[in-house]
């Protein structure tokens, strides 16, 4: 199985880990990836903000690439791990196939320089794939070191599964949670999971952007809410959400009196210790914090075939 694949901008800075555990799990999985030759930044989260028709033009010659990439008249699924870039390129696509307003117009830019959308893009986000492409029945066929016991937060955030996302309950999202339960961790039940974790508010960081009470505010409730229903850790899946959410619980334990020290990982990144990669494999050497309570480890088990994986923690 392959997928073309457009990184973004966030998975190869702040968010590398990512991109690494994505990697590793996928490659062990045996799925490969076909990065975009010649990408360019999608526009998310603030073009769109600034001029609509040019925020949807940046995504749209990205569908265009992959197009370019599988020659013939067949489907082609995009793959994606950040939440906005999953949203802005959905956003251009959906633009462009509805023939009204925005996508006339991006569609005579796109022809300006030699460009041409066939609509035979389908975008889809890493989460949607491992749920629905690969699937939880043979992830967890694949599971030697169970997270047993480990409580975990499934944090969507606001971009992931609306407004244009189809794989997914826009209110009530359940595929991290089942893909959690397959690999033996247990989800805990809270009203957190679609809240916006304010990464809109701020350019570079709380404290320097544009409504920084408002980020602070936005993601301290988030962590509070998933450390007051006894969550050992919150699992993302979009780089920008992990980083606001693990980065600045220093800060926030300081403004609002609360102590906060939960470890936000990405979703590829627990997948992958079950699986048993190793951690430098999957990127959590790069994390800001990472600890898993005592006793919940994930321990080796038999493979399917008998043999146990040999494993190595720290």
């Amino acid at each position: 199985m392959r997928y073309p694949y457009y990184p973004g901008c966030s998975v190869e800075g702040t968010g590398r880990a990512y991109e690494e555990s994505l990697a590793a799990v996928l490659a062990a999985l045996d799925v490969r990836l076909d990065e975009l030759e010649d990408w360019n930044c999608c526009g998310a989260s603030a073009a769109d903000s600034i001029d609509e028709v040019r925020a949807i033009a940046l995504a749209a010659r990205n569908l265009v690439l992959a197009e370019a990439g599988a020659p013939g008249d067949e489907p082609v699924e995009l793959l994606t791990p950040c939440a906005g870039c999953y949203r802005a390129l959905l956003a251009a696509q959906h633009a462009l196939e509805d023939g009204r307003r925005i996508g006339p117009r991006v569609a005579r830019g796109l022809e300006a320089v030699g460009l041409r959308y066939e609509r035979r893009v389908r975008v889809r986000h890493v989460l949607d794939v491992l749920v629905h492409g690969i699937g939880t029945e043979r992830i967890a066929q694949a599971v030697t070191r169970p997270l047993t016991g480990l409580r975990v937060a499934c944090y969507y955030g606001c971009l992931l599964v609306r407004p244009e996302a189809r794989f997914d309950d826009r209110h009530d999202p359940t595929s991290m949670d089942r893909l959690m339960r397959a690999i033996g961790a247990e989800p805990i039940e809270w009203p957190m999971k679609t809240r916006c974790c304010g990464g809109s508010c701020y350019g570079a960081d709380p404290f320097s952007g544009t409504t920084p009470q408002g980020a602070l505010t936005l993601s301290h409730a988030i962590l509070r809410e998933a450390a007051r229903r006894g969550a050992d850790a919150v699992v993302t899946a979009c780089p920008l959400c992990q980083f606001n959410l693990e980065a600045f619980q220093e800060q926030m334990t300081r403004h609002f009196g609360t102590t906060l020290d939960l470890t936000v990982g990405y979703v590829t990144q627990f997948v992958g210790l079950a699986i048993g990669l190793e951690e430098r494999a999957l990127g959590i050497h790069r994390m800001l914090r990472w600890r898993l309570p005592a006793g919940r480890e994930p321990e080796a088990v038999a493979s399917p075939s008998g043999r146990g994986r040999e494993v190595r923690d720290g």
